[in-house]
């Protein structure tokens, strides 16, 4: 009988440890899945903070576009500042006037300006950057708060690495992500315990998300046993059955 008993106890301390790591490991199952978001672009938006930089052949026709030309700004900002994304998700460019970029991929608004300032420049080359991309991380991580980055391909697992990863007491399997574009709102839930997360399309993170990890309502005191509430009542259970029994 405690040889059968000491057996079952085995299988409870096993099938409760199994069970911990489909709550904690990220990315399981087949992670032989290619990526279909690889090629995601930031879409801009209002209140997005641009950097434009435009360079061609000869500078100095180049001079008149570029932010830090000093009489030549329209904008009474410096390059630092860039171009800020007004309510109407217009720009103020120099020389060609107000220009609509919100709504745009980066891609795309390099094409149109491309287009447009292809009346005073021959092959110019632009560069465009969100200077001020950020995300908020709130809830079970190790350090919430506003996260800003120097780029723009920022994915979910970035934006939890810089906020210290979910703490033990996070669902990894049911994470919030609040996206707002243009004034429209959708709350979205992800699964990150699966490999092909990597193909949702909040993989990559858009400017302003709002990322909440909600907390497991059973806290618990060790990170090696997720389920040490179960284990200890199969312990106590197992160990008033051998004195039951020894009786």
């Amino acid at each position: 009988m405690k040889k059968y008993l000491l057996l079952l106890l085995t299988i409870s301390l096993t099938f409760t440890s199994c069970m911990s790591k489909k709550k904690i490991v990220y990315l399981q199952g087949n992670q032989n899945v290619s990526n279909s978001s690889a090629n995601y672009e930031p879409i801009i938006q209002n209140d997005d903070r641009l950097s434009i930089r435009i360079s061609t052949l000869e500078p100095e026709a180049a001079v008149p576009f570029n932010l830090d030309s000093g009489s030549n700004s329209t904008s009474g900002t410096n390059v630092n500042a860039g171009y800020l994304v007004d309510s109407k998700g217009t720009i103020d460019f120099p020389v060609l006037g107000t220009v609509q970029v919100a709504g745009f991929s980066i891609e795309q608004l390099k094409l149109l300006l491309k287009e447009k300032l292809s009346k005073y420049l021959i092959d110019p080359v632009i560069n465009i950057r969100i200077l001020n991309f950020k995300v908020t991380v709130l809830g079970a991580v190790g350090g919430a708060g506003v996260k800003t980055f120097q780029n723009e391909r920022v994915t979910l697992l970035d934006a939890l690495a810089e906020a210290g990863d979910l703490t033990i007491f996070g669902k990894r399997h049911n994470i919030l992500i609040v996206r707002d574009f243009q004034g429209l709102k959708t709350f979205n839930r992800v699964d990150i315990t699966k490999a092909d997360f990597v193909n949702s399309p909040f993989y990559y993170l858009d400017q302003n998300d709002v990322i909440y990890v909600e907390e497991r309502k059973a806290k618990i005191d060790a990170s090696a046993l997720p389920n040490l509430p179960l284990v200890v009542s199969v312990i106590s259970f197992l160990v008033t059955l051998t004195i039951l029994i020894s009786k």
